[in-house]
């Protein structure tokens, strides 16, 4: 009898619901810290806004604190004195002082035994560990404000380490009984300080004190602006949502709809806010950099046109810029440029902003000059640029742009050849997209992960991911990760036959002429469009699509583009014409960076070459190409380089190592076998894939078949003997 793959379940635990988006189930998990009875109670009370994302999630669970408030309360209240002291050290600022603060006053810890003994907390040597962090919330909550401000000042008091001050002005604040200029200073101060030292964290806590201790409403719109900012660095979307209410900062409101909300709005939002910086100054709650600001935010509205590929938009903030007298970030002149048609404009604009790309920098401006790099064609370089926003992000505190930089390195990992590695580093980023909130972004890595997947031969994941990347983005007005979902699914399409199919679909993605198709994935799918609609004996539009990619080509004098477009001159030709354009093709590649695309085009070669029965010669380009398909991990293509070899008669070697199970599984496949071997459940499995628990069995299926196994306990003896 065969065992299910679902037949091994964990213990039962609160459900979040299969409807819930991943989004906003990876965000309540974080908001409940992991604690799923929170999470199940506060995804029971979301409103519609709240479900698709557009609205802060709920700070906490009522229920489960009002439960846990009243433990707290039947306990001694000399226990429940340690435990607010031990909370206060902890929450919401982790201070680190708690011991020197019963040292400095001889406390008698002897009562915590009582909370031991209640399982609500226990004594370590390194201070007070709290059953969870709704227990501790719960011991601070239930305190009065006499005993809080108390503990504040005590903790305070002992806090006068080296580096300590920012958290001492915590303290000191939060003790405070009302309004204080003096205070509200200090905290600002101090939330410089941590801010500088990337801790934007407790630099949030600090400015959301010292608003709520500035007297002036006008100053405290301005600090709860700031630290809406800080809270957003943090990766902590929801807290800057809800801070950003209470504010009238449009620009911080553009940044999130650009991370979380409609591109179109985001747009606007972000132009408008870029015009109010420079023409009006610094306002209530505005910087004192208006200029810088207004140049930031026309970055953030070029990023809104990129996710949109909108024409109009691109030449609307081209137009604003100069009439502001700013000089724009070159994506954003080269992409109207290249909108428009006007190559060598966009060339030159295009090389400047990749040429900004040194160690270290502004992560954003590092990010464009990313993109630039991608659109000339610079693989290596936008490899670079990317890798060292990520790296600047990270130095200074913010993990909330990693992700972003991530999403544009896929395209270069893509071309170079490296999809199972990219992968994985994709799939972490898909992770932090959702636990930043960043929803956009997180469908601009669903695609790339469908892309990637489309590579790799797992069709199940490519339709599933490209799926939700596509019903997503055509909700918020996001044309680029739709366009590569539709990319990704076009490509499977190619890589299995389904020939018809795919240039239906690539014919709307490599749309030819100024204004028409997202210029990026056009550019994408412009080659691999003239594959197939010659497959399929409809070259007309295709001719003309080449005709456009070709003078881009020529224009930025890429090696790998140029050697594409040769690839298409083959295609569209005959005889010895074709064969001389694809040893063009070949010569280009040599100087290029595709590794991918050199294996596509050797194995075109290959099939040409043997219908012209230049035997020996196909057997040679066949050879190299089935070589490098079996490196990259793509079994479509490697399947399409052994039929044409046994067409030419040729001996086939089985599928290299054939008794090796990484050679009898896709990347995907052995990924979530091994989780299972692990032990994991299908829900978990599908929690840390970020795909649903019913691809997840079809996988595990898959793998018995192809391992020729019924039960997960074969499945574990056979992982265990490799």
């Amino acid at each position: 009898m065969v065992t299910s793959a679902n037949s091994v379940r964990g213990p039962a635990q609160p459900e979040l619901g299969p409807s819930l988006p991943e989004g906003v189930r990876v965000r309540i998990l974080r908001t409940a810290h992991g604690d799923r009875r929170a999470a199940a109670e506060l995804a029971s009370a979301l409103t519609e806004r709240q479900l698709t994302g557009l609205d802060p999630l709920p700070a906490q669970p009522p229920v489960l604190l009002r439960a846990y408030r009243q433990e707290v309360r039947a306990l001694p209240d000399t226990t429940r004195r340690l435990l607010l002291l031990a909370a206060a050290d902890q929450y919401p600022v982790d201070t680190h002082a708690f011991l020197r603060a019963v040292t400095a006053t001889r406390l008698d810890t002897r009562p915590l035994v009582t909370a031991e003994v209640a399982g609500v907390a226990h004594a370590t040597a390194g201070g007070i560990v709290f059953r969870d962090p709704w227990t501790r919330i719960a011991a601070y909550e239930t305190a009065s404000v006499t005993d809080r401000r108390a503990v504040h000042l005590l903790l305070a008091r002992v806090l006068r380490g080296e580096g300590e001050s920012p958290r001492r002005s915590w303290h000191r604040g939060a003790a405070a009984l009302g309004p204080s200029r003096r205070l509200a200073a200090e905290l600002r101060a101090a939330a410089h300080t941590a801010r500088t030292a990337g801790d934007h964290t407790l630099a949030c806590a600090l400015v959301e004190r010292a608003a709520a201790l500035s007297p002036e409403p006008s100053e405290r719109a301005r600090l709860l602006a700031r630290a809406a900012a800080d809270a957003w660095r943090s990766g902590d979307a929801d807290r800057a949502r809800r801070l950003v209410a209470a504010t009238d900062d449009d620009a911080l409101g553009g940044l999130l709809a650009l991370r979380a909300g409609n591109a179109t709005d985001a747009f606007d939002a972000l132009l408008t806010a870029a015009v109010r910086y420079a023409e009006d100054g610094p306002g209530p709650a505005r910087t004192d950099h208006p200029q810088h600001a207004a140049v930031h935010l026309l970055a953030r509205a070029t990023e809104a046109a990129i996710y949109t590929g909108d024409l109009r938009r691109c030449r609307e903030a081209a137009a604003v810029a100069d009439r502001l007298g700013i000089v724009p970030p070159g994506t954003l002149g080269g992409l109207a440029a290249a909108f428009e048609g006007r190559y060598d404009d966009a060339r030159d604009l295009l090389k400047a902003a990749a040429g900004r790309c040194g160690p270290g920098g502004d992560p954003t401006l590092l990010i464009h000059s990313g993109i630039a790099a991608l659109m000339l064609g610079d693989h290596t370089a936008a490899a670079t640029a990317t890798v060292r926003a990520a790296a600047s992000a990270r130095a200074g505190g913010d993990g909330v742009t990693v992700p972003q930089a991530m999403e544009f390195r896929a395209y270069a990992d893509f071309w170079t050849g490296r999809p199972r590695a990219a992968e994985v580093a994709t799939l972490e980023a898909l992770r932090q997209a959702y636990t930043t909130g960043q929803d956009n972004g997180a469908c601009h890595l669903q695609a790339a992960l469908a892309m990637f997947a489309a590579v790799t031969g797992d069709e199940d994941v490519c339709r599933e991911r490209a799926e939700a990347a596509r019903s997503y983005a055509l909700a918020r007005g996001l044309g680029l990760p739709a366009a590569l979902a539709l990319f990704a699914l076009a490509f499977l399409d190619l890589s299995t036959g389904r020939f018809a199919a795919s240039a239906a679909r690539l014919r709307a993605l490599a749309g030819f002429g100024p204004g028409h198709g997202h210029r990026a994935i056009r550019h994408i799918a412009t080659p691999h469009y003239v594959e197939a609609a010659v497959r399929t004996g409809d070259t007309r539009v295709a001719r003309a699509a080449h005709a456009d990619y070709d003078h881009w080509a020529r224009t930025v004098r890429s090696p790998d583009d140029l050697a594409l477009s040769a690839r298409c001159r083959a295609l569209l030709a005959s005889g010895a014409e074709a064969v001389e354009h694809y040893r063009t093709a070949l010569d280009l590649h040599a100087s290029g960076t595709r590794d991918f695309e050199r294996a596509r085009t050797e194995l075109l070669f290959g099939g040409a070459l043997r219908r012209l029965r230049h035997r020996t010669e196909a057997r040679d380009r066949l050879h190299s190409a089935l070589e490098a398909f079996e490196h990259f991990g793509s079994p479509q293509c490697a399947a399409a380089a052994r039929t044409e070899l046994r067409v030419l008669g040729e001996p086939v070697s089985p599928v290299r190592g054939a008794d090796d199970l990484v050679a009898r599984l896709t990347a995907q496949q052995l990924m979530v076998a091994r989780m299972a071997a692990d032990g994991a459940t299908n829900r978990e499995i599908a929690a840390r894939l970020l795909l649903s628990p019913r691809t997840i069995d079809h996988h595990l299926r898959g793998v018995f078949a192809r391992l020729g196994i019924r039960s997960r306990i074969e499945l574990v003896r056979l992982l265990g003997e490799r």
